[in-house]
């Protein structure tokens, strides 16, 4: 069970056509990647003080030599990691009980005792203790402790650079196809085209490997031929899945109604997510109430259809007036008249695609004036 903790199901992802693999769910690729843009800043900073414990076993596993007083604290470092993002998507997607069974083995006493005995073999015998898997918990300790240590660090230097380039793209929306995105990256990284260490932003993918295995997708009945790629790390594993994304024409937009990032799967120019409006006491989600705000915008617009045949008509009938072929008394009824058909159809669509037209003809409204005042 400890091997799992870097296994497929925490650090691997499958990609295939356009959606990918993570955690047993299949998703549109860059779903997980986009996610971790909507990550607040003070949940990182709540990451801040474990991620510092940590890395002082990180120091430790450098002098060869980690102090087992620093159990207690690594266990708390680890739970408070584990409360701090079981609900924030794309770690949510996680079996929270199933990650807090594997810290348990990594933080646990044999475990720091094995990783001691581990670091004071002579670099051949711990080739062969990492092919024989001599040392289980010790491997996985050297390969969790980077992982949950760096992550503060690593997900604030994502949110930073990548929260840049999708505000990039959103304000080129017209290039929100592969070969804009394609465009749009090599334009916003051409000065840090490089894999090298000391440029954080780009948080190189070194380490990654890459198998093509045959898999069968959760609802499906047959093998395809998928490409797994197994991370290091939870931002590289994000990172090549917000890239890959934009390979087959994905990529995040800030939903013009909540503000949160979210997926695009086509070149239309969609502003709405698809969560819960926030602050809605009709639980109505952003795009219902997105597309409601679009509509009342057009609706205040001048040149709109349903104000249009109410300005028309409105001029028609001071023209008469002025022409003396209306009385004041008439005209100033037919005003009123049209102008409660106006805000009648601006509430009621049904009556703004029905009859609303027909009523405000003049011969209409007049003769629906004279008619209100004979009542």
């Amino acid at each position: 069970m400890a091997q799992e903790l870097i296994s497929h199901k925490v650090l691997s992802l499958d990609f295939w056509q356009d959606t990918v693999t993570y955690a047993g769910s299949v998703m549109p690729t860059g779903t997980i990647g986009c996610a971790v843009l909507n990550i607040h800043d003070e949940t990182i900073t709540r990451l801040d003080a474990p991620c510092r414990i940590l890395n002082q076993l990180l120091t430790g596993i450098g002098l060869k030599n980690v102090d087992m007083q620093l159990l207690p604290k690594a266990q708390e470092a680890g739970q408070a990691i584990i409360h701090a993002l079981h609900d924030v998507p794309p770690f949510s997607r996680l079996d929270r009980k199933q990650f807090e069974d594997y810290l348990m083995q990594a933080f646990s006493e044999k475990a720091f005792a094995e990783l001691n005995e581990y670091l004071q073999l002579p670099m051949e015998q711990q080739a062969v203790s990492n092919i024989t898997g001599a040392h289980p918990l010790a491997a996985l300790l050297i390969r969790v402790i980077p992982v949950l240590g760096h992550l503060s660090y690593s997900l604030r230097q994502y949110k930073m650079t990548l929260t840049a380039f999708a505000e990039f793209l959103q304000e080129n929306a017209e290039i929100r196809t592969p070969t804009g995105y394609a465009a749009a990256f090599g334009q916003f990284f051409r000065e840090n085209a490089t894999l090298e260490e000391s440029n954080p932003s780009w948080m190189a993918l070194t380490n990654a490997t890459v198998q093509y295995v045959p898999a069968i997708h959760p609802g499906n009945a047959e093998d395809q031929l998928v490409k797994r790629m197994h991370f290091v790390s939870f931002v590289g594993m994000f990172r090549a899945d917000l890239f890959e994304g934009l390979c087959v024409g994905h990529a995040p937009r800030k939903c013009a109604v909540c503000e949160k990032w979210f997926l695009t799967t086509d070149a239309r120019h969609a502003k709405y997510c698809s969560g819960y409006a926030p602050n809605d006491k009709r639980g109505r989600t952003c795009r219902q109430v997105g597309n409601l705000r679009g509509r009342e915008q057009r609706e205040l617009a001048a040149d709109h259809p349903i104000r249009k045949i109410y300005t028309k008509r409105f001029n028609t009938i001071t023209q008469y007036l002025g022409r003396g072929t209306l009385d004041e008394q008439t005209a100033a009824v037919m005003k009123a008249l049209a102008k409660s058909k106006l805000e009648k159809a601006l509430q009621d669509n049904n009556y703004a695609q029905g009859s609303y037209a027909a009523e405000m003809e003049q011969a209409a409204l007049l003769a629906e004036a004279k008619a209100n005042r004979k009542q």
